[in-house]
């Protein structure tokens, strides 16, 4: 396996200095993943799915967003959720130029999951397909209208205020793999910011009222004892897309990190057989 990494400049957002890195296999690769992580965290986290997809001819490519990782930009904030969205459509043309014969897939995690659908509903056309695992498109039952209103009003008024914190501890039930994550130095354990909590919404909102122009091959995966993203949000998104080709896994009992639980050799296997099943 050999690894690169590097940097491209987001023009759009302040000429911000945006990482990369990829994982390619020592032979020819059949295909090409777009990894897309989660809120707080960075695409260095995803090792047992770049470990169990790249020895199998997978060639993995992930970016840390803004305001994320080895990324510029203040910790999980964006002044407009189509930062994520304009360095992910960068780093696919990228990855395109690269790999011009491979077919691409899209594979997010959580709020990589929200921007994934997102990105989907104006730039699914050139993609084979995508997985999303745990996405975040729809507002946690646990956080009240109150809350949400508070948001509103300070993305306005101070929209670098931290809002809400995230609950560590349900991440996974592999207790390493919680102390690894507080113990990352890239990974940011603070509150999100306002602007960024509401910049999620309308994305949720968006994705909400117009995941019916979803039409590519998806598969959606979710931990049913998930408490960051509750497996309703995955229903909602499977019910929602136009796809003829979908697929939704619900894993009982597993928490947020479908990859990183004790029995995450299941849901690798099932994305490895997925993905398989549709190279052309």
């Amino acid at each position: 396996m050999k690894h690169l990494e590097g940097h491209f400049t987001l023009k759009q957002h302040g000429n911000a200095n945006i990482y990369y890195q990829s994982w390619l296999p020592d032979d020819k690769a059949k295909a090409a993943l777009l990894i897309v992580h989660g809120l707080a965290e960075h695409s260095g986290r995803y090792g047992n799915l770049v470990n169990h997809l790249v020895p199998a001819g997978y060639a993995a490519y992930g970016l840390d967003h803004y305001g994320h990782g080895k990324s510029d930009g203040d910790r999980v904030y964006v002044d407009r959720f189509s930062a994520f969205i304009d360095g992910l459509e960068c780093y696919e043309t990228m990855v395109r130029a690269w790999q011009p014969d491979l077919p691409i897939f899209l594979v997010g995690h959580s709020m990589g999951g929200l921007i994934g659908a997102y990105y989907l509903l104006d730039h699914q056309a050139g993609l084979a397909g995508a997985v999303l695992s745990g996405p975040a498109v729809k507002i946690p039952s646990n956080i009240s209208g109150a809350t949400i209103l508070a948001g509103k009003i300070l993305s306005t008024l101070a929209p670098k205020a931290r809002l809400l914190p995230l609950e560590v501890a349900a991440i996974s039930r592999d207790q390493e793999v919680v102390k690894a994550y507080v113990s990352d130095p890239l990974v940011y354990t603070g509150k999100m910011t306002a602007r960024l909590s509401v910049e999620m919404l309308k994305a949720m909102q968006r994705v909400t009222a117009e995941a019916r122009k979803i039409t590519l091959p998806i598969f959606i995966l979710n931990g049913g004892a998930d408490r960051l993203v509750e497996p309703d949000a995955a229903r909602m998104l499977y019910a929602g897309v136009s796809s003829q080709d979908k697929k939704l896994t619900i894993y009982e009992g597993f928490f947020h990190e479908v990859y990183n639980e004790p029995e995450r050799e299941q849901p690798l296997n099932d994305v490895e057989t997925w993905l398989n099943s549709h190279l052309a």
